[in-house]
Order: C-alpha cells, then sequence, then structure tokens
C-alpha cells in the first residue's frame, strides 16, 4: 500500500522544497508590492471557464437558497476576471490563484496547480519581458538548476518562432499557416491521420525545438502564429504573427504572455472559431460565450499581461524533479 502523501516520512522528503515554495511566495509579494501592483483575488468557480481549445474544465453545481441551480467550472485561468478588473480602472494588478485542467498529469503538470498572473496597463511585450526577467532574478539565485539543466539568469535569449523554426528545421512557418499539407512536407513530417496544421506545428514544436529552449539562459520565444494567440493582439508589422511570448527556464516552459487585444469584435471572432473548434473535439463540454468579458474588453485599457507556472517556479527554485515535490498535498 502507498503511503499517504502526509505521511511523516513522505511529507518531511518534501519540506524543503515546500518552505522554499512558502519563501518564493513571500518574495513574489514583495515584488510585485514595490512596484506597486494591487493584488487581487477572483472567483474559481465561474459560468464560463475560457475558450482554449485544448483545456478541460471542471464542472460543479452552485445550489441557491430556493433549491434551484446554476452549472459552474473550476476556472482554468483568472485571465477573464482580472481583465474585467483592468477594464473597471483598478491599475496593475497581480494575483496567485489556485486553476484547474482536467486530464493533466505528468512530472511537470498538475491537474491543480498555482498560476501567477499579473498586468500591466500600457506596457509593451519587451517591457513585459523586462519586467519577468527582473521578477526571476529577484525571487530566485543567479544561477538554478532543475531536472538536471543548468541555467544562469545574466543573459537572457530572445528567439521569434519564425527563427526557431528555421534554426532547427530550416522551414519558413509563417508561410504554412494553416496548411498542413505543406508544413508536413517542408518540415519531411508525415502527416498523421486527421491532424490539422496547429496539431503539427505543436507536434514539432514539442518534439524537435523545445528540447533545445531555455538551457544555458531563460529563452523567450516571440510572435506567435495569430491562429495561436486568441487574447492577442496582432503585430502591427506583420499581421500574420501576434504579440505572444513564451519563456523557457531550465527546459521548462514557464509562462505565457501577451500584448492583450482590446477589440472586442475580434476578440468575438476568434471566440467563436475557437469555440466551433472545441466543439468538434469535445461534445461533452459546454458553457455559454462570456458576454460580460467581451462588454469588458471593450473598456480594456492596453496592457500587457503574464501567467506563470507558480508550481513550475516553485521546482525550479528548489531544484525539484516532479511537480508533485513542491505540492503540500
Amino acid at each position: 500500500m502507498t503511503a499517504q502523501a502526509w505521511a511523516p516520512d513522505r511529507l518531511a522528503a518534501r519540506l524543503p522544497h515546500l518552505r522554499r515554495r512558502a519563501l518564493l511566495r513571500e518574495a513574489t509579494r514583495a515584488f510585485f508590492t514595490a512596484r506597486d501592483y494591487l493584488e487581487v483575488e477572483t472567483p474559481y468557480a465561474v459560468p464560463a471557464p475560457g475558450e482554449e481549445v485544448h483545456l478541460s474544465a471542471f464542472e460543479t453545481t452552485r445550489i441557491f437558497p430556493d433549491g434551484t441551480g446554476e452549472k459552474l467550472w473550476l476556472h482554468t485561468s483568472p485571465e477573464f476576471a482580472m481583465k474585467k478588473l483592468l477594464a473597471g480602472g483598478t491599475g496593475n494588478i497581480f494575483q496567485l490563484a489556485r486553476v484547474w485542467r482536467n486530464g493533466e498529469g505528468s512530472d511537470t503538470h498538475a491537474a491543480e496547480f498555482s498560476l501567477l498572473e499579473w498586468y500591466r496597463i500600457g506596457a509593451t511585450l519587451p517591457d513585459l519581458i523586462d519586467e519577468t526577467i527582473a521578477f526571476l532574478r529577484a525571487v530566485l539565485p543567479p544561477e538554478v538548476t532543475c531536472r538536471g539543466i543548468t541555467t544562469s539568469l545574466a543573459d537572457i535569449e530572445i528567439l521569434t518562432v519564425a527563427e526557431a523554426f528555421r534554426r532547427h528545421l530550416g522551414i519558413d512557418v509563417l508561410a504554412s499557416i494553416g496548411d498542413a499539407e505543406t508544413l508536413a512536407a517542408e518540415s519531411r513530417t508525415p502527416l498523421r491521420a486527421g491532424e490539422t496544421w496547429e496539431d503539427l506545428f505543436f507536434r514539432l514544436m514539442l518534439g524537435r525545438i523545445e528540447p533545445y529552449l531555455g538551457r544555458k539562459n531563460p529563452t523567450f520565444i516571440t510572435h506567435w502564429p495569430a491562429p495561436l494567440a486568441a487574447l492577442a493582439r496582432r503585430s502591427a508589422s506583420d499581421p500574420r504573427v501576434a504579440e505572444r511570448f513564451e519563456l523557457y527556464v531550465c527546459g521548462i516552459e514557464l509562462a505565457n504572455a501577451f500584448a492583450e487585444l482590446t477589440d472586442p469584435a475580434e476578440q468575438r471572432a476568434r471566440f467563436e472559431a475557437d469555440r466551433a473548434r472545441r466543439h468538434a473535439m469535445n461534445t461533452r463540454e459546454d458553457w455559454p460565450l462570456d458576454e460580460d468579458f467581451l462588454a469588458a474588453v471593450a473598456d480594456l485599457p492596453p496592457c500587457a499581461g503574464i501567467a506563470l507556472g507558480f508550481d513550475r517556479l516553485a521546482m525550479i527554485a528548489g531544484s525539484a524533479n516532479r511537480i508533485t515535490d513542491v505540492l503540500w498535498l
């Protein structure tokens, strides 16, 4: 019989990581408070958990005093709620939130985990890159080791998605957007039955590019194909791409960031396209379009925001091998 996670020997083995996690929370709050960010708390159970095609949500029910019920979902991110607050005039905000993504589980994934999200008014993507590396340098030592990879924070690498595909596969990935056959032919990769351009893009990204990212130094992968950044604004210099970055440290995907889309009509069109794709893939889960969020987008000030996996950050801070090493239970 497997010992319980709270068994004294198992808890003692995790306590060094958990104490480091607690210090990391304190340092995180100190960093953002010093920069005049307001810490917020938003609901975890919501009528609509988002429109991300590949995420599955946990369903629950609220029972009202009169006995009637309302279907709710545990949010997969506090993003929608935080942007509503931005539209209401909070100014710069951050949150350490618990989030839920059903069906996930690996050495770096948990079905319930913590996200650090922050939003900065008037920030550009380069501004957010600067602030993100300043945060990492404030809460981590100059050099970190996790899962056998040592990364120095002394310098950073900034690479566009197009540059990454050109470097590691020798192809122009932007020229193939939406055309799975072309991407398969140019990358010399057999196309699987029913595989879409997006499916193949991520197969190539995960298998042939990610293993090289965030090793010697943190890597920021920027300017993602627009169809893969539903909440980010398009680049003014190249409408094929959106102002999004992902951050890798010690070979681990740590954060995802956007220069936020503030056009409600374009946001609605993107959501409707994503809903159609999600419904085609998953007929079990459904929720109404978040009209309250779309109304807020119309009043959203120019800003940039980022979601950073706090448990993964704790892994990196404490040189833990598995996400379960940094979870209390």
